[in-house]
């Protein structure tokens, strides 16, 4: 046989593509050359492919070899295709019997020796090989209890795709035979959705509005926003938010597990799966807070998919990098667009920002402050308007005295958590699955029911603040999760208040 095809698969984003990997062996000077625009990982797979044929005794053939990966115009990257170009080239020399490849897809980095290593995307690849109607997934043995993800949390057609676990490429003779090997899916269990771990509520010392703050944030997926001076509690307020926020649906953890797993860190999340907590620091770039380079890779927006965001010390980060977050705070999405695709990359997050009043730290206010007026305002400025009018709660803190953080703990997050998982029920019951903060103006005006305190209350504050519209109804979704928090099917003026007093001055 001169030719043979597999089917195997490549990652655009975090999104699996099919790619059939075609071998054809000729006359001719020896040679192996790899088509179908490869980058260099890909390129480099023939000096692996053809070491780990050798050394798993089989024949490497001493003729033409020409490896295509269609379709032509898709950019490949990464080592995925060894295993693939492998099983075809085999195949061609009547060493595998080609009819046991019909219907099987193959992804996984060949080692020198032979050994089949994991690649990353393989839950995503699991996902599209059923979508497919593929029969079988052949992956590294380590990769199997990841490929298996998509049926433990969805229960739906990937349960019938088998998955076959390789150690070593001479383990390939085994398919379509009884000694075939497979992955046995009630061997492993689903992994746990718990309750993220994180700081505790009751290390946060005092500060009652913020720790309100946090609950509201928590119950209703709210963007925070924590000006005070060093010292006054505000990272640890933002660490313990993740202990506040309710364990994930299956839904949610596929699609947190889906990045991970394109990200190639899927592993550490088998056993638990828990709200992500990214924390980068100020020096991050645009690329790597919002995703980009070439070929696209998701950013930290990305990576705090079901999240939450923490950006301590905004007024450092850069002025691009934040304007960067005004889509995907408003679309729940980063869209990177390059000449020959365009990738989409889920970033539905809670942001919780942190800033200090000026740069000194200490405030315009304080006796101490050296900071000339005109550096106060370039510093706040860089949280420019549009960016604050996308953040729902802002609140100002002050350093706690001595006494208070002497005194008694606060309230601990499983309380507060009971409390934010019992407003996000009230919600789901309401409007399904979309909390309160990502509710559009539509939704907003079936599920927002205002007494009419409540609208004399709303038009006064939109008045007095010189609200947008963009402004006016961010208030509305935090005024329905006060009103969710307090057990109540209407909003009154008292939650509109409360809503009021959490926007932050300047943002419209």
């Amino acid at each position: 046989m001169a030719s043979a095809s597999v089917r195997t698969f490549t990652l655009l984003g975090i999104e699996a593509r099919e790619v059939v990997a075609e071998v054809d062996v000729t006359q001719g000077l020896p040679s192996f050359s790899v088509v179908g625009l490869p980058d260099a990982a890909v390129r480099e797979s023939r000096e692996r492919v053809r070491a780990a044929i050798s050394n798993s005794g089989f024949t490497f053939p001493q003729q033409r070899i020409t490896a295509s990966l269609a379709p032509a115009n898709l950019r490949k990257g990464g080592p995925g295709f060894d295993l693939a170009i492998a099983a075809a080239l085999l195949a061609c020399r009547n060493e595998l019997d080609p009819s046991a490849l019909a219907g099987v897809a193959l992804a996984g980095e060949l080692a020198l020796d032979g050994t089949v290593r994991s690649v990353p995307g393989v839950l995503a690849m699991a996902e599209r090989a059923a979508e497919l109607g593929i029969e079988k997934i052949v992956v590294a043995t380590e990769s199997a209890p990841e490929a298996a993800l998509p049926a433990h949390l969805n229960g739906g057609s990937s349960k019938d795709l088998r998955i076959v676990p390789v150690h070593r490429l001479a383990d390939l003779r085994l398919l379509g035979t009884s000694a075939e090997p497979s992955y046995d899916f009630s061997a492993a269990p689903r992994p746990a959705l718990a309750a993220t771990a994180g700081r505790d509520l009751a290390d946060l010392r005092g500060q009652p509005v913020l720790r309100r703050a946090l609950e509201l944030a928590a119950a209703g997926n709210h963007g925070l926003l924590i000006l005070g001076p060093p010292g006054a509690g505000k990272s640890l307020a933002a660490r313990c938010l993740p202990s506040l926020m309710p364990p994930l649906s299956d839904a949610e953890a596929l699609e947190v597990l889906r990045i991970a797993s394109a990200c190639g860190r899927a592993d550490a999340s088998l056993a638990s799966v828990q709200r992500p907590f990214r924390a980068p620091h100020h020096t991050v770039s645009t690329a790597g807070l919002i995703g980009g380079g070439t070929p696209p890779r998701p950013g930290e927006v990305t990576l705090a998919h079901r999240g939450v965001l923490f950006l301590d010390e905004l007024g450092e980060f850069t002025r691009d990098a934040l304007e960067g977050l005004r889509q995907p705070l408003e679309d729940g999405e980063v869209t990177i667009t390059r000449a020959a695709h365009t990738v989409r990359f889920p970033s539905r997050f809670l942001l919780v920002a942190a800033s200090n009043p000026c740069p000194c730290g200490r405030g315009p206010t304080h006796p101490e402050c050296e900071c000339p007026p005109g550096a106060v305002r370039r510093y706040q400025g860089r949280i420019s308007g549009a960016l604050a009018d996308r953040i729902d709660l802002a609140v100002t803190v002050e350093q706690p005295s001595g006494e208070t953080l002497a005194g008694e703990p606060g309230e601990p997050s499983v309380a507060v958590r009971a409390r934010v998982i019992a407003a996000r029920e009230r919600a789901a019951a309401r409007q399904g699955d979309i909390p309160n903060g990502e509710l559009d103006a539509a939704a907003l005006r079936r599920h927002v029911r205002l007494t009419r305190a409540g609208r004399q209350e709303l038009a006064r504050g939109y008045r007095a603040l010189g609200l947008s519209g963009r402004g006016h109804d961010r208030v509305l979704r935090v005024a329905r999760t006060i009103a969710d928090l307090a057990d109540s099917d209407l909003v009154d003026a008292d939650h509109i208040a409360g809503a009021l007093a959490m926007r932050r001055k300047g943002a419209r």
